[in-house]
This record gives C-alpha cells, structure tokens and sequence, in this order.
C-alpha cells in the first residue's frame, strides 16, 4: 500500500492548505480525497506535488507492505 502521510506532514510544515492547493494549483477535490485516503492517483497527480513542493516522490509518500497482500513474488515474471 501507499501511503501519503508524508504530503500531509510536509503541507503541514509548510503551512499549504487545502484549499490553497484547490485554488492556486488546480488540485481537485476528489484528487485531495484520495489521497487522504490512501487510494489510487495519477502519476500526473504525484507530479505536480512535487513541482509544487519542490521535492522528490519519496518525501511525499511511502510503501507498506499489505498483510492482505493479494499478490506473491511468484506471481511476477522478474
């Protein structure tokens, strides 16, 4: 899983609101929800983050394993 508490923290640090990046960025609402919740975002989406907050993927978001990991390492041609 992705997570984006690091985007949450680094807005927060910055203080870049919501609604600033609604506003001033173009940001969706529904591209914000997701997010908080975890679920799926464009590539495009992660993109402007990091051109808004001039910083690298990793300081925005992390991988965790899931527990519920519905695929294995055999299930990839690698």
């Amino acid at each position: 899983m992705i997570k984006f508490d690091r985007l949450w923290n680094m807005l927060k640090e910055r203080q870049i609101t919501q609604y600033q990046l609604i506003r001033d960025y173009g940001i969706s609402r529904g591209q914000l929800d997701r997010l908080k919740k975890n679920e799926n975002v464009t590539t495009n989406t992660l993109d402007i983050l990091c051109n808004i907050l001039n910083c690298e993927i990793g300081d925005i978001c992390e991988h965790h394993s899931d527990e519920n990991n519905r695929f294995r390492p055999d299930d990839y041609d690698i």
